[in-house]
């Protein structure tokens, strides 16, 4: 049951009291601290640092390296006030070390241009770069000091905590170190039960959070800025674990409520079965048997089926959706693009419609009679409707909405999946969610930005695949490349060349679809090359799609829209231009399009060098395997969750100090003590939810 609203007793909670009963806060500054969520006390404990800098000690300019921040004095040598290309003003100053280091600000104002004078000695901090055979400072942070005195130095190190406008980095610490002197002790702080926090070897909480407000002067900078330090642990399980928490929470809200039982796996299922040119793995039957069990339920099915591209999710899909129909309900399928919604409307239109269940099409391009027609259909309970966005349209009415399927779910927002399975709705009995993704899930975010869903794993490829040969060539290279590509057209096999973009762009240096199609065309004579891009219509894409798929074209120029829903076996090259500019999923997106047959296949990565280090990395893993697995595993590592899961523009999966990649042993634990909390004290679960969350919607759900 969902876990019921506490509200706490400020007298009791001295974190539960407005932020306004703190000595100096009054009605402006209590608004401006709302804007950052900090509306109570126990909001300011958790509101935690980015970063921390180190005020405690003065460097010698002579030991300044590029990327240092640092603290330093020095006297003023020079004032350069003047333009060169926009008005700047720039400080030259010099210490013991006989270093000169320059001080350059693009704004200013001239009370400050009167301060610094020659001669003057200032305390400067700020971050160090190399410019033009010298070391500067961009708009350091200063004041002046006495020529001869000691200048003062923070006995900490000094926290630096998101901001708002309005709202100065100083101001905001002073609120919040006035929070600290009410910080309660552990007996009143501590949510977690005192024998879960001794079992899992859980520090005090005040000292985790006294340390990362106020870090001794001795702290190992390092392990701080790393997160690596166990008060900063501490802290990251229990945010990891309130968010555990509150998916659960969702998840249990709606499983409170029914869905109709689907269980029938009759004749419809057999003869799907029989009529398929292929078997199911081994993978495939035992994630179709777990859809089933669930979809035999009266309660809503929550279904995550992850695999590896070419694994056969779609199959899967289709016999959940037989279970649907047979029981007299209808599915709707939605898919991202519609490239992907036709994908899925090809074969199941194959697959079913010689079973006597029709599949309906909706997709923006659907207009005028056709749409009023197809939503009639629709209304009147069609059996199976696939299509994009279009599907959660008003306008758009199920008879019998009895199974939702959304395909890389990642891909669209928490509200249009919950507007998708709302046109189900009827009482309290909500259709089964079933979601698919061909980008694998890392262990550690399915257990944490999943835990509202159950997770199978289509964990095998069928038979006759083999593992794909993939190599990094730079740039210079291109014609060998492209000789490579006439042998492959001389053996009868088809090639994919994909480009990133579709016009060229001096500035990205990439080259676009439409100057590799005319230079191809020149370059294999005799063999004819296609071209599909983002901005042809519909129709014009499926014709090109249809002649590289049928063998008229040798070579298909592309832009990434052919990431998913293409299968063509007989091509079995692969060339990826400007490889260096793209994710490691969608890296491998690409290359799932090769290597669909028995035959040999290869991934070029063109790259235009020099390549950075993250760049570089990328291509070492694309070409050391072929796992979906571990290659999301290292997604998430160099790109952080929020890129992996799609959610870094929506907000979701924000976390103030726990790092999935990072933090992922935590994870076991986290679980455990979650269902603990959940089952023995549903109270401190609540009031953890409100301490780390409040009313924010922080978490991918629905």
């Amino acid at each position: 049951m969902p876990v019921r609203a506490v509200t706490p007793d400020p007298v009791a909670d001295p974190g539960a009291a407005p932020v306004s009963t703190l000595p100096g806060v009054g009605p402006a500054l209590a608004q401006t601290l709302a804007k950052l969520g900090l509306e109570r006390v126990q909001d300011l404990w958790f509101h935690l640092p980015l970063r921390y800098e180190d005020r405690t000690r003065v460097t010698s300019i002579g030991d300044l390296r590029p990327g240092d921040r640092a603290q330093v004095t020095g006297i003023i040598e020079s004032v350069e006030h003047g333009y060169r290309g926009r008005v700047q003003l720039k400080v030259a100053i010099r210490d013991a070390s006989d270093t000169l280091l320059v001080l350059r600000f693009f704004h200013f104002h001239r009370a400050q241009v009167e301060q610094l004078k020659r001669g003057s000695r200032l305390l400067c901090y700020g971050e160090a770069r190399w410019v033009a055979n010298s070391l500067e400072m961009v708009h350091p942070q200063y004041q002046r000091i006495d020529v001869d005195a000691a200048p003062a130095l923070e006995d900490r190190l000094s926290p630096i905590y998101p901001t708002t406008e309005g709202l100065g980095p100083k101001r905001l610490a002073g609120v919040i170190e006035k929070s600290l002197a009410v910080l309660p002790q552990d007996d009143r702080l501590e949510l977690i039960p005192a024998e879960l926090c001794a079992k899992y070897g859980l520090g005090s909480l005040r000292d985790a959070l006294m340390f990362v407000h106020r870090p001794p002067p001795d702290a190992v900078v390092a392990d701080l800025i790393g997160g690596r330090h166990p008060s900063q642990q501490r802290l990251a399980f229990e945010e990891l674990l309130t968010q555990h928490l509150s998916l659960k929470r969702m998840r249990a809200a709606v499983r409170s409520r029914r869905s109709p039982v689907l269980a029938a796996r009759g004749d419809l299922h057999k003869r799907l079965l029989k009529n398929l040119p292929f078997k199911l793995t081994g993978a495939q039957a035992r994630v179709e048997a777990e859809v089933a069990a669930d979809l035999a339920k009266p309660k809503p099915m929550l279904r995550l089926v992850q695999g590896d591209v070419g694994s056969g999710k779609t199959v899967v899909a289709a016999l959940a959706a037989l279970a649907a129909v047979q029981a007299g309900y209808q599915v709707a399928l939605m898919a991202p693009t519609e490239l992907l919604a036709e994908q899925h409307l090809r074969l199941f239109r194959l697959w079913l419609e010689p079973l006597g269940v029709a599949v309906e099409w909706l997709a923006g391009k659907v207009q005028g009679t056709a749409r009023k027609k197809a939503l009639q259909r629709v209304a009147e309970g069609a059996s199976i409707v696939i299509g994009t966005h279009a599907l959660m349209q008003e306008g758009v009415a199920f008879a019998r909405l009895g199974l939702v399927i959304v395909d890389e779910q990642h891909r669209f927002g928490v509200h249009q999946r919950l507007a998708l399975r709302d046109k189900g709705l009827e009482g309290d009995q909500v259709p089964h969610q079933l979601v698919l993704t061909a980008t694998p899930i890392p262990r550690t975010l399915a257990m944490s930005a999943y835990a509202d869903l159950d997770v199978s794993s289509i964990d095998e490829l069928p038979p006759g695949r083999t593992p794909v040969q993939t190599i990094a060539i730079s740039n210079a290279r291109r014609y060998d490349v492209i000789e490579r590509i006439h042998a492959a057209c001389g053996e009868g096999r088809q090639v994919y060349w994909v480009c990133t973009l579709i016009e060229e762009s001096e500035q990205l240096r990439a080259q676009a679809a439409e100057v590799a199609h005319a230079e191809l065309s020149a370059a294999l004579e005799g063999f004819r090359v296609g071209i599909i891009h983002g901005r042809m219509k519909p129709k014009e894409k499926q014709a090109v799609m249809d002649a590289f798929k049928a063998g008229e074209l040798a070579v298909l120029v592309a832009t990434t829209v052919i990431e998913v829903g293409v299968d063509v076996p007989n091509a079995s090259l692969m060339v990826i231009e400007n490889s260096e500019r793209l994710g490691l999923a969608q890296l491998h997106q690409l290359r799932g399009r090769v290597g669909r047959g028995a035959i040999a296949s290869n991934c070029v990565l063109l790259y235009q060098p020099p390549l950075g280090q993250l760049a570089r990395e990328r291509l070492q893993v694309m070409r050391d395997t072929n796992d979906g697995f571990r290659i999301a595993e290292k997604d998430l590592e160099l790109r952080g969750p929020g890129e992996v899961l799609g959610t870094r523009q929506t907000g979701q999966l924000s976390f103030r100090i726990a790092d999935l990649a990072r933090d992922g042993h935590l994870l076991p634990a986290v679980q455990a003590i979650g269902e603990r909390l959940l089952k023995e004290h549903p109270q401190q679960a609540e009031r953890l939810i409100e301490r780390w969350v409040g009313g924010a919607a922080r978490y991918a759900h629905a």
